[in-house]
Formats: structure tokens, C-alpha cells, sequence
């Protein structure tokens, strides 16, 4: 494991915004695909050279001046409690937020709602993929154009696996496509979210989906989608996670958003 504390830059990049907004880190998920490869480790702790797959994300906000994570956890969690304590190696404060059963990602953003009295918008990533993005432009965006949900989003060359996205002109998304067998490229969702407080009372009790059951009931509401060129990569398949190996060291290079 690469030393926490070095892995922090003595000047913060970060803004002010960043420090005071809660991000959730969504790390309860099953890994069942991965599980043959893993034995017994949870998914977001699968190995990138010498760290973690979840390590990268967290530098990844560490850099960009975030100082307050709740991981979403479920599945193995007190391996990753075990691995990232209360945060205070990292200069980041981290509180968990456990699901004893499986939740989906809108179920774990609504179980984690008890940690985000007072805030009124906050940040949401899924922990098993990464994308080189400026967080803070994301932000930014998000309060420009005042929707409810702002959303990361890459162009892919297959995006069977994930779902289309349809936007128009504007950036405004108008609708969410089901996986598709057929190869065909497009925008997808990156995983990166900002997100209005008001969001919660729109998350269904019990297990739910963001991609599925909440944000095709938000278009009205406004969901704004804001492209990336950068890398985008996911570890959900043991094919996906051979290819991230393979490219750890531009992942640890990009953690830093280009204009830095």
C-alpha cells in the first residue's frame, strides 16, 4: 500500500467549495464477477500496482481539496473500515455509512441521507470505476445550470455494458437507454454525480438503482450532463481490471484534473 500521507500534495489545489462538500462513495457492491480473481477482497480494495483500486479515488478527491467521504459500504466492509479507519492518515475525514443487505446505488445515496443533515448538495461516485475529471468544473456546471442532478459523462466505443445516454443540444439529458447486446458507441454515465438535496425525497425505500428506478423520474426536474475526454475505465469484469492493471500508472498520473 502506498503511504497515505505522501500521497497528499503540501499545496491543496482544492477549493473551498470542495472541502465543505460531503462526497459518497458508493463500495457496498457484491463484486460477483470479480470473485474468482479476488478470493475473499472486497472489489473496490482489487490491487492497482502497489494501492488499491479504492486508494486511487480516494487521492483522487484528496487532491482536488475534498476533506469529507462516507463510503457507502456493505459487502466486506469492515475490510475496507479495517483499511482506511477514520481517514486521519489521509487528512480526509471519513465516516461509513453499512447496508446489511443489498441496497443498489440509489438504496446506499438514500441509506446514507442520516450523514447529509444541513447539506444542501453533495457529491456521489461510484467506487468501482474512475474517470479523469476536474471535480470542481463539474461543480461549477452544476451550479450554472441548476438542475438537480449533474452528472460526468464519456463517449465509449461499446457502450453495450453500460446504457445509453440521450442528451440534447443544451446538455440536458432526455432520457436513459437499457444495456444493449449490440456493440454501438455513444455517451454514457461516468459515475460522477452532483447531486440537490432534494434528490433524497425522490429515492424509493428499500433497494433501488440511480440509473434505473431515480434519475428517468428527475428529467423534469433537470439532469445536465457534462462530457469528459479523459480516461475512463471500470473494474467490474475480470477483463476490465486486466486492461486497469495494465494501465496503473496513467491511472495514478491522472488523478489530477489537466488544468492543475
Amino acid at each position: 500500500m502506498l503511504d497515505p500521507v505522501s500521497a497528499n500534495p503540501e499545496s491543496d489545489t482544492g477549493s473551498s467549495v470542495a472541502g465543505n462538500l460531503p462526497v459518497l462513495l458508493l463500495v457496498g457492491g457484491l463484486g460477483t464477477r470479480l470473485r474468482p480473481i479476488l478470493s475473499g477482497t472486497p472489489k473496490p480494495l482489487a490491487k492497482l500496482g502497489g494501492a488499491s483500486f479504492l486508494e486511487l479515488l480516494v487521492r483522487q478527491l484528496r487532491f482536488q481539496g475534498f476533506r469529507r467521504l462516507i463510503m457507502c459500504t456493505g459487502y466486506l466492509s469492515l475490510e475496507i473500515e479495517k483499511q482506511f479507519g477514520d481517514g486521519r492518515a489521509w487528512e480526509i475525514e471519513i465516516e461509513y455509512s453499512t447496508e446489511t443487505q443489498p441496497l443498489g446505488t440509489g438504496g446506499a445515496v438514500k441509506l446514507a441521507s442520516r450523514h447529509l443533515q444541513g447539506d444542501a448538495e453533495f457529491l456521489v461516485m461510484n467506487g468501482d470505476s474512475f474517470i479523469q475529471i476536474d471535480f470542481h468544473h463539474l461543480i461549477a456546471t452544476h451550479h450554472k445550470h441548476v438542475g438537480w442532478v449533474t452528472l460526468a459523462s464519456r463517449k465509449v466505443d461499446n457502450a453495450s455494458r453500460y446504457g445509453l445516454l440521450r442528451v440534447d443540444s443544451d446538455g440536458w439529458v432526455r432520457s436513459f437507454e437499457e444495456k444493449s447486446t449490440d456493440e454501438i458507441s455513444g455517451l454514457v454515465n461516468a459515475g460522477v454525480y452532483v447531486f440537490q438535496h432534494a434528490v433524497l425525497d425522490h429515492i424509493p425505500a428499500g433497494p433501488a438503482s440511480l440509473e434505473k428506478d431515480v434519475f428517468p423520474r428527475l428529467l423534469k426536474q433537470g439532469v445536465y450532463s457534462v462530457a469528459q475526454d479523459g480516461i475512463f475505465i471500470d473494474i467490474g469484469t475480470p477483463e476490465d481490471y486486466e486492461r486497469a492493471q495494465k494501465l496503473c500508472d496513467r491511472l495514478y498520473s491522472a488523478i489530477l484534473p489537466t488544468n492543475i
